[in-house]
This record gives structure tokens, C-alpha cells and sequence, in this order.
């Protein structure tokens, strides 16, 4: 148990806020394009709209954030805001104009798959607004859970928080899944879910939940839940079977619980999950690890046919919208925001290229998105683009004339990444 609370002391670390005088403001300018995203990371062809929704669960109280294909009736764009702080910091604000129209009405004459978004802990539902908007205007409707994990201001409750968010991710994700289904969540946008086409989409504690809803078990005897209450461990989520079976694909970002300390799911479990799935991690993460712990859940879940996005010297904060530093800004703040080596504006296109090509190819049998997944190397700067001596490619995009290289990137841009690939049964 020591392990994991130095463990949880440093994702705490990792998503700290800053110590500055009076409420930092942390302005989001909305998102634009940018002729250096690789191709699938800019916006489809639908027009969003946007809502957000309270659900009770037992006595608790969550939001969700939904973004759907819309009639753009409104100019009015909505506007996202978030007041972020822990015990004994001063509060970081942050807002941004989103690109969805919050009195739009959803399509209708069509279903789209639903992508279900889970935050990590501490997080919001409009932590990924940027990724849930992109999605959306492809063609897919998208949930976004508002966990509202439960603050703490001492060790004692600090405990009492991150055994809850434990307990309730996934039993969190089970009853919005189940709200869309049941018409108990916006009738007139759930009524056009394909409900046999969803997809989850999990960020570190997300993660966590997003592989329990999607079919594996959790081990109870896991050195996690050691300090858990036998009551409490009694009460840890199960996979509903008739869920799962709707879950088409999994995209779990950082997911936590894989590492030495933590050990949630048994690699027997995970050789169990038979879904597609995508995991996203940056080799230098020290919160949820990647060699013992994400890299370990990809080589375990040998019934998945899987793919391992690797951003090399990336930390633990390889998702989440990027926002611009307040002025004057301390180093926790910074931590917060960004990543030690990586832009984030650069993770998010590159998170929504890959993101949208696996979700197009599982949730809607786009098969010629494969070609986006199936690298031509793992390894991203040993892709070959030849070149005569001084010839200007001007931004052009790797398509079939470039077999030697990674689909959609520009030449030379495709660096400090990697991309692995596992068929079931490997």
C-alpha cells in the first residue's frame, strides 16, 4: 500500500494547481486548424450541438456533457468553465469558447455511434472538450462524465476520495450507458445512438474504469484496495455483461491501474477482454507507469487486437485540452497544464487523428481507416520519405505515394512517436 499512496502522492503531484497570488484565469482560445495537424485531426462535416445534464446515482450527484451532431439554428457558441483548486492553493479558472452551439437541435433521420468520455481524478466533463467537439463532427454522439470526485482537505479525506473514485468510475460509466439507453438522458439526442456501436474513452482514472465496463473484472485481493474496508471492497464494480457486449472499442489514455502497487485486473482478465482497443501513454509517465504499467496491459490483453500509441519523453498528461499559462503563473500550474517536452495543442491533434481513425474503423466499419493504424514502422522517425535536394513538399500530407511513411503526417513530422500493433492471440 505504500507504493500506491506514494503512487497517488505523485499523480497529485502531476495535476497540481497553481500557488499564485489571488485566481489565476486561463483563457482557452477556441480551436482553430492548423496546416501542421496530421489529417484526421481537424473537425467533419457536422455542425454541434451541446448540452449538459445532472444525473442522481444512490446520493450522489454527476454531470454529463453531451455533444451531438446539430442543426445549426445559433451562432452562440457555448462557453466551458472550470474553477479548479485543492486545499491551500489559490483557485485556477479556466474558460474557452467552444465550437458547439448550446440551443442547436441533434439530426435527426439518422443514428451515430455514442463515444462515452471519462475524466481522470479531479477532472471535469469539458477536460477534453476539444477531442469530444472533433468526435462529434465526425458523425458520433458523445457523453462526457462530470465525476465530481469528492474534494479533500487532509490526509484522512484524501483517502476517503480516491477510494471512492475507485468504487465509482466504472459504476459511473455502467449508469450513464444505461441512462442513454433507458431514454433518462435527453430523450431527443439518446433516441439517435446506435446502441450497439459505443465506444469508451478513458483518461488515468477513466482509463481504470473504461477496461472494467468494457468486460474485465477487477481482482478484489489487489494491492489497490488493501487499505479498502472489507464493506467497501464488497461494493467494487462489476462488469455488467449485456453493456459490455454493446462496448465495440476502448481507447484508454494513461489508464491507471496496471503498475506495481496497483495490480487491478489479473492478466488472465485481461487476456478476457475481447474488444478492440487502443492505449495511449507517454514513456516517461511515473503516476500510472509504462513499462510495468501500460505497456503491461498491452502485452496482457491478448484477446484484443490492440495498438499502443507511444509519445516518447511524455509524461503523464498526454490528454486534456490545451490551455494557454496565465501570466505570472507558478511551477505547479505549469505541471498542471502542460507537458515537460511535448506541446499540448500538439498531443490533442495528434490524440484526435488516431482516435478518429480507430473509432471510424470499429464503431462505423470505415475500413480504409486501417491504413491510418497500420504504420508502415512502429517507430516514427525511421519512416522514409525520399526527397530530392531542395524539394519543397509545402505541407503535403503522407497518402499512397508515401508508402514509406506514417499516413497523414507531413514529411518530417511524424517524430518522437510510436505505434504498435497486436492481433488477437499475439
Amino acid at each position: 500500500m505504500q507504493r500506491l499512496r506514494q503512487t497517488i502522492v505523485t499523480g497529485l503531484a502531476a495535476m497540481a494547481v497553481a500557488l499564485v497570488p489571488g485566481a489565476s484565469l486561463a483563457k482557452q482560445s477556441p480551436a482553430t486548424l492548423s496546416a501542421e495537424q496530421p489529417e484526421l485531426a481537424g473537425p467533419g462535416s457536422f455542425a454541434i450541438g451541446t448540452r449538459f445534464h445532472e444525473l442522481a446515482v444512490g446520493e450522489r450527484t454527476i454531470g454529463v456533457r453531451l455533444w451531438f451532431p446539430a442543426h445549426l439554428e445559433s451562432a452562440e457558441r457555448a462557453v466551458y468553465r472550470h474553477r479548479r483548486a485543492l486545499p491551500g492553493q489559490q483557485a485556477l479558472e479556466i474558460e474557452e469558447v467552444g465550437a458547439a452551439a448550446a440551443e442547436a437541435a441533434p439530426i435527426g433521420g439518422q443514428r451515430f455511434p455514442l463515444i462515452l468520455i471519462s475524466h481522470g481524478y479531479g477532472g471535469w466533463a469539458e477536460h477534453m472538450s476539444r477531442l469530444g467537439e472533433t468526435l462529434s463532427s465526425r458523425g458520433y454522439i458523445v457523453a462526457s462524465i462530470d465525476h465530481r470526485d469528492q474534494p479533500f482537505t487532509d490526509t484522512a479525506s484524501f483517502a476517503a476520495s480516491f477510494h471512492g473514485v475507485l468504487i465509482n468510475r466504472s459504476r459511473d460509466q455502467q449508469f450513464v450507458l444505461k441512462a442513454a439507453r433507458d431514454g433518462k438522458l435527453a430523450r431527443d439526442v439518446t433516441d439517435r445512438i446506435d446502441q450497439d456501436a459505443i465506444g469508451l474513452l478513458g483518461f488515468s482514472m477513466g482509463g481504470y474504469g473504461s477496461l472494467t465496463t468494457a468486460g474485465v473484472p477487477l481482482d478484489a485481493a489487489a494491492p489497490a484496495y488493501a487499505q479498502l474496508p472489507p464493506a467497501a471492497r464488497a461494493t467494487l464494480p462489476v462488469p455488467d455483461p449485456l453493456l459490455a457486449q454493446r462496448v465495440k472499442a476502448v481507447v484508454a489514455l494513461a489508464p491507471w491501474g496496471g503498475q506495481p502497487g496497483a495490480l487491478v485486473w489479473q492478466d488472465a482478465a485481461l487476456a478476457n477482454l475481447r474488444k478492440p482497443l487502443l492505449l495511449i501513454a507517454g514513456d516517461q509517465d511515473d503516476v500510472v507507469g509504462f513499462e510495468r504499467g501500460v505497456k503491461r496491459l498491452f502485452d496482457a490483453a491478448r484477446g484484443a487486437d490492440r495498438y499502443l500509441l507511444v509519445y516518447r519523453e511524455a509524461a503523464h498528461n498526454i490528454a486534456g485540452n490545451p490551455v494557454a499559462v496565465p501570466p505570472g503563473a507558478d511551477f505547479p500550474a505549469i505541471e498542471f497544464l502542460t507537458d515537460p517536452v511535448w506541446r499540448k495543442d500538439r498531443i490533442d491533434a495528434i490524440n484526435a487523428h488516431f482516435i478518429s481513425a480507430f473509432f471510424d474503423l470499429h464503431l462505423k466499419g470505415d475500413g480504409s481507416k486501417r491504413r491510418y493504424l497500420n504504420v508502415p514502422t512502429p517507430f516514427a522517425n525511421q519512416g522514409q520519405w525520399p526527397s530530392a535536394f531542395g524539394q519543397q513538399w509545402g505541407g503535403m500530407k503522407a497518402g499512397d505515394d508515401q508508402p514509406g511513411y506514417w499516413r497523414g503526417f507531413q514529411r518530417r513530422w511524424a517524430r518522437g512517436l510510436e505505434l504498435h500493433h497486436k492481433a488477437a492471440d499475439e
